[in-house]
C-alpha cells in the first residue's frame, strides 16, 4: 500500500491531485483552517438547532402541564358526576401520554447536554489550536488533539 493517498478532483479540462497523508504539505496548518472554517459553517445550524430543542422542551413543560390539569379535571367531573360515566380509560390515555411527553423530553433534554459538551469541546479544541499556531508552535506527528 502507498504510504500517502492522493484525492484527484476532475474539472471538464483539468485533473488536480491533491495529496493528503502524513507527508502532505497541507500540514496542521492547513488542516486547522479547515477545521475552523468547517466550524464557523455549522455553528449558525447547530445555534439554530439548540434554539428549536429548547423550544420545543418548553412547549413539552406547557403540555404536559396541560395533560395534568387535563386529567385532574376529568377525574373531578367522574367524582361529580350523578350518572356513572366510565371516564378512567380516558384518564389512563391522558397519563399514558404525558408519560410519553416525558420522555421525549428526557430525550431531548440529553441530545441538548450532548450537544452542548460537543460544542464547548469544539471551542476548547479551536482555542487551543489557535494559541498553539500563534506561538509559532508545531503539532508533534500523530493526533494533534492529544
Amino acid at each position: 500500500m502507498a504510504a500517502a493517498a492522493a484525492t484527484t478532483t476532475t474539472t471538464s479540462t483539468t485533473t488536480t491531485a491533491v495529496p493528503s497523508g502524513p507527508a502532505s504539505p497541507a500540514g496542521p496548518a492547513a488542516r486547522d483552517l479547515f477545521a475552523e472554517g468547517l466550524l464557523e459553517f455549522l455553528r449558525p445550524a447547530v445555534r439554530q438547532l439548540d434554539t428549536h430543542v429548547h423550544a420545543v422542551r418548553e412547549s413539552q413543560v406547557e403540555l404536559r402541564e396541560h395533560i395534568d390539569s387535563l386529567a385532574t379535571e376529568l377525574c373531578r367531573i367522574n367524582e361529580d358526576q350523578k350518572v356513572a360515566l366510565d371516564l378512567d380509560p380516558y384518564v389512563k390515555k391522558l397519563l399514558n401520554a404525558r408519560r410519553r411527553v416525558v420522555l421525549v423530553n428526557n430525550i431531548l433534554q440529553n441530545a441538548q447536554e450532548r450537544l452542548r459538551r460537543l460544542s464547548h469541546g469544539i471551542a476548547k479544541e479551536t482555542a487551543r489550536r489557535k494559541a498553539m499556531l500563534e506561538s509559532g508552535g508545531s503539532y508533534p506527528q500523530g493526533s494533534p488533539s492529544k
